[in-house]
């Protein structure tokens, strides 16, 4: 018999897949517990637009990242700090600290995480590779001065 999961069954699938099980499994343990329900034509015509929609979304995230991508590769930014004589800082730049000069100069929402930069604890120029989506990143320099 073939089933549309309603929820997550262990060893069987994942919520929204079509499964094929024994019409006992189905009507013994999915069907009174709300796991799944019978394939039929409506419900199939249902998980194809679902599945139309997600794609679709996942889409428009792909090409807004790419579109920030571009926006954002090869820019600058730059951040004071304060420092000793002999060029070290009092302390460190951290990753909070870029994003949100980022987020201030180029009106953006990039959050800290997606941020990957070495250890800034000098003056001088870093380059910063922000994670957009998985396979799109931009690179951006980090120009920290006194």
């Amino acid at each position: 018999m073939k089933v549309i999961l309603l929820a997550d069954v262990k060893s069987k699938g994942k919520k929204g897949e079509l499964i094929n099980v024994s019409d006992g499994y189905a009507r013994n343990f999915l069907f009174p517990k709300n796991l799944a329900a019978i394939a039929d034509n409506a419900a199939m015509s249902e998980m194809k637009s679902r599945n139309a929609a997600a794609e679709h979304h996942k889409q428009e995230e792909i090409d807004a990242a790419k579109e920030l991508a571009t926006k954002l590769d090869g820019k600058s930014v730059t951040l004071k700090a304060k420092g000793g004589a002999s060029g070290r800082l009092f302390g460190s730049i951290t990753s909070k600290e870029i994003a949100d000069e980022i987020n201030r100069v180029f009106s953006v929402n990039i959050e800290k995480k997606k941020l990957s930069v070495a250890d800034i604890k000098n003056f001088g120029d870093y380059t910063a590779e922000i994670k957009l989506y998985k396979g799109i990143s931009a690179k951006i320099n980090v120009k920290v001065e006194e």
